[in-house]
């Protein structure tokens, strides 16, 4: 028994000296990162490494981090982990599944586009994943996944923006595949607009979405006397079903308005299916930039 004892305390110590040197060479050491990418991804990751190792004393998610953090001074391409990886609960795997998928669609585009907001989205995502793993500290699986969720939002809208200075630009040439019709012209200086985004055939909004709505209106609120919200999807499914769901988006943040104090005779709502996409893609695409709905004073 006492020689039993003896196995196990020893392999516990290796195993916590394996997980404590990565930590360790992270904490101790400076490095040069090789893009602004990856020097953003070394300080998401190194301050979760912190917290883990000093706060926390979970060495392994500790070694997760420190691990990745170094790998990005490196220059190695670093993502989430798949959520296959993490012991989730049967009830919370969807919603993480749909956050990865979301993610990994946009991940090339943000490279270039985002980088500091990429890195905070996977860092937050591993994060809310290795939380909801332990189950129990609720209040980081909540901070974890609205971190996450407020990157998207801001990746959502600079791959829109990117995608509708390009068109613009394309519509000075005399290319006959630009369609003038694809270029979105509603968020002018001149034209108050808000953007909120859903994951794939939902409309349910999320916190964040929600929080951002209610900046909106106490910033904006006083200045518009009548508001439109349109509602859009994606290209994956019928028309028809796409239709319906963009109506069911723009009437989930009508509620929202109406909860706020807005009277619904000031409201009109718009479903536009997937049409007026702002980020083009062929038919069956589920493009989550696309999955949106938008908030405008009507003139």
């Amino acid at each position: 028994m006492f020689s039993l004892k003896l196995f196990f305390l020893f392999f516990s110590l290796i195993f916590i000296f394996s997980c404590s040197s990565s930590y360790e060479k992270l904490s101790t050491n400076t490095f040069d990162s090789p893009n602004i990418f990856s020097k953003y991804l070394l300080e998401t990751y190194k301050t979760k490494a912190d917290f883990e190792a000093n706060e926390m004393h979970d060495w392994n998610s500790a070694k997760l981090y420190s691990e990745k953090a170094l790998g990005a001074t490196k220059g190695k391409e670093i993502k989430p982990e798949k959520i296959s990886y993490w012991n989730i609960p049967s009830d919370k795997l969807s919603e993480l599944n749909i956050a990865y998928e979301n993610l990994m669609a946009v991940y090339n585009e943000a490279l270039s586009l985002d980088p500091y907001n990429l890195a905070k989205a996977i860092s937050s995502l591993d994060c809310w994943a290795e939380q909801q793993e332990e189950n129990w500290q609720t209040w980081d699986i909540k901070k974890c996944r609205e971190n996450f969720l407020s990157a998207m939002h801001e990746l959502y809208g600079s791959l829109s923006t990117k995608t509708e200075d390009t068109l613009k630009e394309n519509l000075n040439t005399e290319d006959p595949k630009i369609d003038s019709a694809s270029v979105v012209t509603q968020d002018t200086e001149n034209n108050i607009l808000q953007i909120v985004y859903f994951d794939f055939d939902k409309a349910e909004l999320s916190n964040v979405s929600i929080n951002e709505i209610k900046k909106f209106i106490n910033t904006n609120g006083d200045k518009i006397e009548k508001f439109i919200i349109i509602g859009h999807t994606d290209t994956k499914g019928t028309k028809k079903y796409n239709k319906k769901l963009s109506l069911e988006r723009a009437q989930a943040v009508e509620k929202i308005l109406l909860d706020l104090g807005i009277v619904k005779k000031n409201i009109s709502l718009l479903a536009q299916g997937e049409d007026n996409l702002r980020i083009n893609t062929p038919d069956e695409i589920a493009h989550p930039a696309n999955r949106r709905a938008e908030i405008s004073p009507l003139n």
